[in-house]
């Protein structure tokens, strides 16, 4: 059958599941915000799509984040156009929610069977977790329900969804759960790992191995929603107790919300607290900019210990690399972690607010190799039995994938033909 995969950095969570319905023998389409000159990728025909327009110059606030998934959308819907001209018909789009890559696909194929990949459902606003930024408005909640519009479009023109996780599944409105598939994220644990020789190199400069006391710190964009406030406030206790410990850290530099020119978290938080470490001290915490989830591997092979953290939402960025990696974690204490890491078994968790407690957890990891090496040991097991994409993962997203199709009346292959030709592929695996 002819399957549609809608993501704006295709693969990302696709990248096991693509290939193998290629392999199965599917015509599989990509689109893709991202520019290349390769026009397939294991068996998956590659579409690059572009924004026709970009964000307006003072609208409303309220407006900004559902105009920027609308022009994503219809960036994809003209793409999805093009590609009806030319004579494709998906019996099957399979699309994420993060970006609005789903909200008009069913416009152009409206017997298609629409499958969204979701995060997380977002029922209040920050603040109502992390009270220092909490809005003393008494509009923020209609703030939040337009807001939350982009994805109820989406969802209310989906025929199923899939998420990583049961606490992310309880975060949507109990009218869609009955629509829910709770499949794990998976990782090729075979191709992650203990490095013992890994070397990294800063600025010419300095070059850290695995006999060096390194913390890392990964996320895609450092904000409070990753607990980065947090972890910097921990800094100057850990750099003071620790004087041989590097700190590096990986993301892009969020903005801060009403700030003059834009400033960032990474700018604010350390002029807040240069006063309390040494320069000579501050010269050991690296910032390595926004790195692709495979180069967060060698980084995360070097750590000695690993911080993350996140707010009540979706699991975060790096995590289950970093248990495969065989990592000694430190987390926080809230429903992300909780649902991927068992305290003082595969990780260890602390308050999110607590920088002290973290500052503490983190020094006591550094002085117990052998502590760090069980946790690590027992993490990558945890991630080979439950988060491994190939043994585990990938046959519940095929099967989700079957069972999304098989009520589709557009699919020229029958439910019995499906499952047997995705049997056929894992059998290959």
């Amino acid at each position: 059958m002819n399957i549609l995969i809608i993501h704006p950095h295709f693969p990302a969570q696709f990248s096991h599941l693509a290939p193998a319905l290629a392999k199965a023998g599917h015509t599989v389409v990509a689109l893709t915000l991202q520019a290349s000159t390769a026009t397939q990728w294991e068996g998956v025909r590659l579409v690059p799509f572009a924004l026709q327009r970009s964000a307006t110059a003072g609208v409303h606030p309220w407006l900004a984040e559902l105009e920027g998934k609308i022009v994503v959308g219809e960036a994809c819907m003209r793409a999805a156009v093009g590609l009806k001209a030319e004579g494709f018909e998906p019996q099957v789009i399979l699309a994420h929610s993060g970006w609005g890559e789903g909200l008009f696909v069913k416009d152009v194929w409206p017997e298609a069977r629409l499958g969204i990949c979701c995060d997380y459902f977002r029922q209040s606003a920050d603040g109502d977790f992390d009270a220092e930024f909490v809005e003393q408005d008494p509009l923020r909640e209609g703030s939040l329900r337009v807001q939350q519009l982009a994805q109820r479009l989406q969802f209310d023109r989906a025929d199923q969804g899939m998420v990583p996780t049961r606490w992310q599944a309880d975060s949507f409105p109990k009218a869609w759960r009955d629509r829910l598939t709770v499949v794990p994220e998976g990782i090729d644990i075979d191709a992650l790992g203990p490095k013992e020789d890994i070397s990294l190199t800063l600025n010419g400069q300095l070059s850290l191995t695995r006999q060096d006391e390194v913390i890392t710190f990964v996320c895609r964009e450092l904000s409070p929603q990753v607990g980065f406030h947090v972890f910097m406030r921990a800094l100057p206790d850990i750099l003071n107790r620790r004087p041989h410990a590097h700190v590096l850290i990986a993301g892009g530099d969020g903005v801060v919300a009403g700030t003059a020119g834009g400033r960032g978290w990474r700018e604010s938080l350390i002029a807040e607290l240069r006063s309390q470490a040494a320069e000579a001290d501050w010269r050991r915490v690296h910032f390595v900019g926004e790195l692709t989830a495979p180069q967060w591997v060698g980084l995360l092979q070097l750590s000695t210990v690993h911080v993350q953290m996140r707010y009540p939402s979706a699991v975060p960025a790096g995590l289950l690399e970093a248990m495969g990696i065989g990592c000694a974690v430190v987390g926080s204490r809230t429903a992300p972690l909780e649902a991927i890491i068992q305290d003082g078994e595969t990780g260890r968790l602390v308050d999110f607010f607590d920088s002290r407690g973290l500052a503490d957890e983190v020094c006591r990891l550094l002085d117990a190799p052998e502590e760090r090496a069980r946790l690590g040991r027992q993490a990558r097991e945890f991630v080979r039995k439950h988060h491994d994409a190939r043994t585990v993962c990938l046959s519940q997203q095929l099967a989700w994938v079957e069972g999304l199709a098989a009520v589709s009346s557009a699919s020229p292959l029958g439910a019995d033909e499906l499952r047997n030709s995705l049997k056929d592929i894992l059998a290959l695996l």
